[in-house]
């Protein structure tokens, strides 16, 4: 089965309420298989549709797609997405390898 990799990239917005998003995701990567490759603040754009930069840039492999995508809807994804809310602008591709 081949692997897939979640690249999200971040603008934060409200720092104190991102937080609590940093507190809760992870479990919710642990629990669906989920590795950090990268997770950089110095993000190099080349090209951009909208011309923003994001200050953040963050990608997980994972053992699979169906995995990728049982993580992002999950229950304990669902929680932590919740608590970002009005944090951060982000985009989230699930890219099978």
């Amino acid at each position: 089965m081949p692997k897939a990799y979640w690249i999200a990239t971040v603008k934060i917005t409200q720092p104190e309420r991102y937080h609590m998003y940093q507190q809760l995701a992870p479990t919710a990567f642990e629990a669906y298989g989920g590795r950090l490759l990268v997770r950089s603040d110095q993000p190099k754009v080349l090209e951009s549709r909208d011309g923003q930069t994001p200050e953040r840039c963050v990608i997980f492999e994972f053992p699979s797609l169906e995995q990728a995508l049982a993580c992002y809807h999950s229950t304990e994804y669902r929680e932590a997405r919740a608590a970002r809310r009005h944090a951060a602008i982000v985009d989230i591709t699930i890219v099978p390898a």
